[in-house]
């Protein structure tokens, strides 16, 4: 009997939708779903698909980042972009645009309501899919997309609850689709460069890592029909835990080699009041406004600690409510010294030679000059792990990532917070080009988005700590640890 496409896809929809609302349902009970669950199909660690000449790509929501997404795959060679789909016409219209003003054939435009994506699914000239939605249907979309015969690839977090974590692991076994979340800072210079030098065991043995999302939203809250503002500000309502883990997380747990030699085994966690947000409402919207009849129940800063089976320790914290300076943390302790981001700085116990010789000169030079001054003041000492090195320029210039040395000009002519968006993807269609397995996984979406829902639930079992399920079901014993490409 032959199976319509699209009918197949929304009888997949309804399924999907029907079990996410279960999980949420269980989420709130704080299920943890910790036991691996049976396998529908083999493992997709290290999943090679078959090399693309083109790769052909499809987009479902194209706002502020799925937009920014569509600008750079027009510049990226080996790309087609063939259909393009949201539910805001203005939006969707821009996108399209573009394309056809950098001179590439115009793609398909779908909307109209909130599952016209499925359309664009049923097609079989698409390769690949970008989902740049908000939260609650990356889980959904990127199900149907796999069932659909592509491949995934969605924003952050790829899902919010454990059985959506589950939901993309199963999925991913059975149709043996890459679902790889769009972990952008992974592919930031500095990261880069730290995953380079621990690689080549600048750091010694890893012991613990710090991870964040410091960044004032507040003014998201001004966002009301449209924007991330117009549905984000809710999930501060709804939840109180770290809603936003993976920024800080994903370089951290690409340098500790997670489900690639070591997992996550279990997290605790705190929060602060929630006070931050109802007092933003209270003074920038006038009496009566909707936001100010809000209940903010997310704590302004949340602190989550994860222990992995080889004992590390990971600091996550999650603020957007408090006024304060951006900061991701990105720290990495080994036994031989330190690197820490925000203001970026390093200190080594062993230096590596062509360092140790700059700061020998710099001492010679500082010394030179006190002995001229008539040894007035302090004397200079030579540069140790007691002191912090800032001075970044001479550590790029010997560990700066292949990739970066390669991309970087490019990316940062591109754009995209500071060119790491279009590294990522240009990554991403080259490993899908050239029969390579793509930098990120289901897995490490699974494992890094649980922080968002075991948080939650640890939060509200006294800081309980709550356990991380190894949806590898054991092939991160064997997992090879990402490499530093060429």
């Amino acid at each position: 009997m032959t199976i319509d496409r699209r009918s197949f896809l929304k009888s997949a929809a309804a399924i999907t939708a029907a079990t996410v609302v279960t999980g949420c349902a269980k989420s709130q009970q704080g299920d943890n779903q910790s036991t691996p669950l049976a396998a529908q199909g083999k493992s997709v660690m290290g999943l090679a698909v078959p090399a693309m000449d083109v790769v052909r790509v499809g987009f479902i929501g194209v706002g502020q980042r799925g937009s920014g997404h569509v600008k750079h795959l027009c510049h990226i060679e080996g790309v087609e972009i063939k259909a393009i789909c949201d539910t805001d016409k203005l939006m969707l219209d821009k996108s399209v645009n573009y394309v056809i003003e950098k001179g590439l054939p115009k793609p398909t435009a779908y909307t109209g309501s909130d599952k016209a994506y499925l359309d664009m699914l049923a097609r079989d000239d698409i390769d690949i899919v970008i989902i740049s939605t908000p939260w609650k249907w990356h889980t959904p979309m990127s199900v149907e997309t796999m069932e659909s015969g592509k491949h995934a690839f969605v924003e952050v977090p790829a899902a919010t609850t454990m059985e959506e974590c589950w939901q993309l692991v199963n999925t991913a076994e059975r149709t043996q689709k890459n679902c790889m979340m769009m972990e952008n800072v992974n592919y930031g210079r500095d990261e880069l460069m730290v995953l380079n030098m621990v690689r080549k065991g600048v750091f010694g043995e890893l012991l613990h890592g710090e991870a964040a999302y410091i960044h004032d939203l507040r003014w998201q809250m001004k966002e009301i029909d449209r924007s991330t503002g117009s549905w984000r500000t809710y999930w501060h309502t709804k939840v109180n835990g770290n809603l936003y883990p993976t920024h800080g997380l994903g370089p951290v747990s690409q340098y500790m080699n997670i489900n690639r030699g070591d997992r996550f085994d279990f997290v605790t966690s705190v929060s602060s009041p929630a006070l931050g947000r109802a007092a933003y409402a209270e003074r920038e919207f006038p009496a009566g406004h909707e936001r100010r009849s809000l209940k903010f129940t997310a704590g302004d800063m949340n602190t989550s600690i994860i222990k992995t089976v080889k004992g590390r320790s990971i600091m996550v914290q999650h603020d957007t409510t408090s006024p304060r300076p951006y900061s991701r943390h990105n720290l990495i302790q080994g036994t031989n010294g330190t690197f820490a981001g925000f203001p970026n700085r390093i200190a080594l116990e062993d230096v590596p030679p062509a360092i140790a010789k700059i700061y020998q000169q710099q001492y010679e030079a500082e010394l030179a000059a006190w002995e001229k001054a008539g040894s007035q003041g302090r004397k200079p000492h030579m540069q140790n792990f007691h002191s912090w090195d800032q001075d970044m320029e001479k550590w790029r210039a010997e560990f700066d990532h292949p990739l970066w040395k390669r991309m970087g000009e490019e990316a940062v002519r591109n754009g995209g917070h500071g060119g790491m968006d279009f590294i990522m993807l240009w990554r991403m269609i080259y490993c899908l080009r050239n029969n390579e397995p793509l930098d990120q996984d289901v897995y490490d979406a699974a494992a890094w988005s649980s922080i968002f829902p075991q948080s939650m639930a640890s939060v509200a079992d006294r800081s309980n700590s709550k356990t991380i399920p190894d949806f590898t079901r054991g092939a991160w014993q064997t997992g090879k640890p990402l490499g530093i490409v060429s």
